[in-house]
């Protein structure tokens, strides 16, 4: 694959994408995209894409086509490289999927559901936002992370998951919020081609199963679980670095080793599994909620939430991602990963057309859900309604 012209590079050393390595990463500002490149050919067909898509907004950056002979804005080409990125760097592909979201945003407008009012007896302690600095596999100096704690719903599912579309509208909400807390109107380092490097405008997600009854699922999170999955699948690539599933009991353990014999070769990382919360300080370092084994003050009151019918909306409103520079280089760390839990499994770039009926993935993760393991033993229900 063609490389960018007058890519000005500037190398950082940080942890690479396993947490057990080192990588150099460029940050520095594209100066100039040769014509063969997939970003340049994905650029010149913005004009027709806007204008078939009757919408510019993605991801809250507005999309700005080339003029006078000079490339789009940068905060464009981020957009347009995450897409890439989804599709293996294959720009018809990328074309196909951001035309498809646009037209989305355009008909569904998450913008203004991210401001909606949300009944807090239905999904308070659901979903939290906050930032997490110098996590240890991540390379910003500052990660945004999303802590999906369902828990908080596993006593009375129906409450949360009965209306689908509310629910839907919900988790929309709280991605929406997600991507406002990364900043991408305000980015200005690039992301590298496909499997090239770490894209650093993502965050963090972290699914907590505590309480959570692996054998049961209701039908209503079944049919929360395939819309969600179908949605963030199409409309929101490119968003999530890393997930951690926590509070998984031992004896789901096994799924991890079927799930990676069903993954392609590139499915390497991305993917972590661990029976104790407390232990996602092995890979996130200190800077997290105490009940996760870090020293920060607990989710509920310290993070950000959606908007809730009680006036309430958590803190942390400005959290921000901040990209490491060339003079800063992120400390070196032990990331050992504990001796009873799963390597880290990248999800398949293929899986995007996974359908919800294949994934054990729960409803509220975004991206690529994994595959479906087969009741041939103790098969996870939850991990469905992710």
């Amino acid at each position: 694959m063609a490389a960018p012209a007058s890519y000005d590079v500037a190398s950082v050393t940080a942890p690479d994408a396993t947490g057990k390595g080192k990588e150099e990463i460029s940050y520095k500002s594209w100066t100039e995209v040769v014509d063969d490149h997939p970003l340049s050919n994905l650029a010149a067909q913005l004009p027709d894409i806007l204008g078939e898509a009757g919408h510019n907004e993605m991801y809250g950056v507005e999309l700005h086509t080339p003029k006078d002979g000079q490339q789009s804005p940068h905060t464009t080409l981020i957009i347009l490289q995450k897409f890439l990125r989804a599709n293996a760097g294959d720009a018809t592909k990328a074309r196909t999927q951001l035309l498809d979201a646009l037209k989305w945003r355009k008909e569904y407008n998450p913008l203004s559901v991210r401001d909606e009012i949300f009944p807090k007896e239905k999904f308070g302690g659901l979903g939290y936002i906050t930032s997490i600095k110098r996590a240890k596999q991540p390379v910003a100096k500052v990660d945004v992370a999303v802590f999906n704690v369902y828990g908080a719903a596993a006593k009375d599912p129906a409450k949360a998951f009965g209306d689908t579309d509310e629910f839907v509208k919900w988790r929309v909400a709280l991605m929406e919020r997600t991507l406002e807390a990364l900043q991408l109107n305000k980015a200005d380092q690039p992301i590298p081609d496909y499997q090239q490097g770490t894209d650093q405008y993502q965050a963090l997600q972290i699914h907590d199963y505590e309480s959570v009854s692996f054998f049961r699922q209701p039908a209503e999170i079944k049919a929360a679980s395939s819309k969600i999955i179908e949605m963030f699948q199409k409309y929101y690539p490119e968003t999530v670095s890393f997930k951690y599933f926590v509070n998984v009991p031992l004896v789901m353990q096994w799924m991890m080793g079927a799930m990676k014999a069903l993954m392609s070769s590139d499915s390497i990382q991305k993917m972590t599994w661990m029976s104790n919360g407390k232990d996602l300080h092995t890979y996130l370092g200190s800077d997290i909620p105490k009940e996760y084994g870090g020293t920060c003050p607990s989710l509920e009151g310290s993070a950000r939430t959606v908007k809730f019918d009680d006036g309430s909306e958590g803190a942390n409103s400005g959290i921000a991602v901040v990209a490491p520079t060339a003079t800063d280089e992120a400390p070196e760390k032990d990331v050992t990963p504990i001796a009873t839990e799963p390597e880290l499994v990248k999800e398949s770039k293929t899986e995007a057309t996974t359908t919800a009926k294949d994934s054990i993935t729960m409803p509220i993760a975004t991206n690529a859900p994994a595959p479906e393991i087969k009741k041939s033993g103790p098969t996870s229900k939850a991990a469905e309604i992710a």
